[in-house]
């Protein structure tokens, strides 16, 4: 399956939002319906309500063909709830991303999950990746996860070593940032 991209935030939002919509819509113009004929149905078998009675299993039987809830609505109104948690959980506070290349070696291995804080530097929408509120700056050291402009869909794992101002350069295996040598206990 390679060169195939899944783009699961994308996905996440279409999952809520139809499975919050159809349940909305049972809600307001279909569940009145059933609650109104389930009413009817109790007035037909009066006594629905006695455990051993031959009418409670006919009224049961008939509430299970004629009233009963859509398959595709219970199955709404069940996964609703959890994938909005998901939503939420994975679009603004955390997100799981496995370390793709060995760029990161010996700090992370290729293959290794980390959990980013979606929140440090900022929230950004889901999907559109824009940012809607600036909280810190990064600072040297911070690992960071970034889509850069010209690639959407690859994301990047890297560290830190500059900040706005500073001059980086790599000479023979060595880092210097601003003229001095960095190493890397001093990026942690």
């Amino acid at each position: 399956m390679s060169g195939v991209t899944i783009d699961f935030p994308l996905i996440l939002v279409i999952l809520v939002a139809g499975s919050g919509l159809i349940w909305l819509l049972d809600a307001l113009f279909l569940a009145p319906g059933r609650r109104k004929l389930v009413t009817e149905l109790q007035g037909q078998y009066p006594e629905w309500e006695q455990q051993d009675s031959p009418q409670r299993q006919q009224f049961e039987a008939k509430v299970a063909s004629t009233a009963a809830e859509p398959v595709l609505v219970e199955y709404a109104r069940s996964f609703f709830p959890v994938l909005l948690v998901v939503f939420v959980l994975r679009s603004f506070l955390v997100e799981p991303f496995q370390i793709p290349s060995s760029s990161m070696v010996p700090t992370l291995e290729v293959g290794d999950y980390i959990l980013v804080n979606k929140f440090t530097y900022g929230i950004r929408l889901p999907v559109s990746r824009t940012k809607v509120m600036d909280l810190n700056d990064p600072e040297r050291g911070d690992v960071m996860v970034f889509f850069p402009p010209h690639m959407n869909d690859t994301y990047y794992i890297k560290r830190v070593v500059g900040l706005p101002g500073d001059t980086v350069s790599y000479r023979g295996k060595r880092l210097f940032v601003n003229g001095v040598q960095v190493s890397r206990k001093d990026l942690g």
